[in-house]
């Protein structure tokens, strides 16, 4: 039978390390897609969670202690899983003691994904996040615009800024093609280790790429766009907004090769 697992520390959670934690939302995380046991970007998530912790408690566990609690949730499961690894200081939310008290870890895992299908329409939302640079939970803004996009007959929101540039999606990144180079949004955004996967390899492909503004306006001057996570480094999307992009099949194909190419990591 599958098992998967949720630990604290290394350890099988009980209900009463679990308890607290129902009921709190300062925390931050990253998840990640395993493999045959092992995870593209493992470097990518243990600096995320490092630079999370300094931002959030003024402290951080060193990497070879997480990388261990992340492989003893791996080795108690399936070769391919779904893992979400958790870090929040057990002093709690509304107290100013965050660096007084070491940060734990909580890591669970779930059946192996691979995201939507697509292509997929987005609806337009203006939104900021707050501590864009830092994936944290007890954001309910994302399920409450993804929700509301599909009431209005999309399949997920996208987030513009103040000055109307496109950031992010609901719980995505965006890219965008302009049929000779891969597009980057300018804006406060969280950089998703599939991004950072895809960058670093697409420089090793030799594939241009280029950061720029992108406002509605703009879109129809470009030849396509896909949202990654960690599911999926690309799926197509076929509209923002009013705005109708191409499929653009090559730009999601290569999106996937430079993801293929980053080597798996066992942690």
């Amino acid at each position: 039978m599958t098992s998967f697992v949720v630990r604290r520390n290394g350890r099988a959670a009980t209900v009463s390390d679990l308890t607290p934690l129902a009921f709190a939302g300062y925390a931050h995380f990253t998840a990640a897609q395993v493999r045959g046991g092992r995870i593209r970007g493992l470097d990518l998530h243990l600096d995320r969670l490092r630079v999370a912790s300094v931002a959030m408690f003024g402290r951080a566990l060193p990497d070879d202690r997480v990388r261990s609690y992340l492989r003893a949730a791996v080795e108690s499961g399936p070769a391919d899983l779904s893992l979400l690894a958790t870090v929040y200081s057990p002093v709690g939310e509304f107290t100013p003691d965050g660096a007084a008290v070491e940060p734990e870890v909580l890591v669970r895992t779930g059946p192996a994904a691979t995201g939507p299908a697509g292509p997929l329409a987005l609806a337009v939302v203006e939104h900021e996040r707050v501590l864009p640079e830092v994936k944290h939970v007890g954001e309910v803004a994302k399920t409450y615009f993804l929700r509301r996009a599909v009431e209005e007959g999309f399949d997920d929101a996208a987030f513009v800024d103040r000055r109307g540039r496109l950031s992010e999606g609901s719980i995505w990144n965006l890219a965008f093609w302009d049929g000779g180079a891969v597009v980057w949004p300018e804006a406060e955004m969280l950089v998703g280790t599939t991004m950072g996967i895809v960058r670093r390899q697409l420089d090793r492909l030799g594939v241009p790429q280029r950061v720029a503004e992108i406002t509605l306006a703009e879109l129809p001057t470009l030849a396509g766009a896909v949202v990654m996570n960690s599911w999926t480094p690309g799926v197509a999307v076929r509209r923002i907004g009013a705005v109708p992009l191409p499929e653009a099949p090559s730009f999601v194909d290569l999106l996937h090769e430079a993801h293929r190419a980053e080597p798996l990591t066992a942690p």
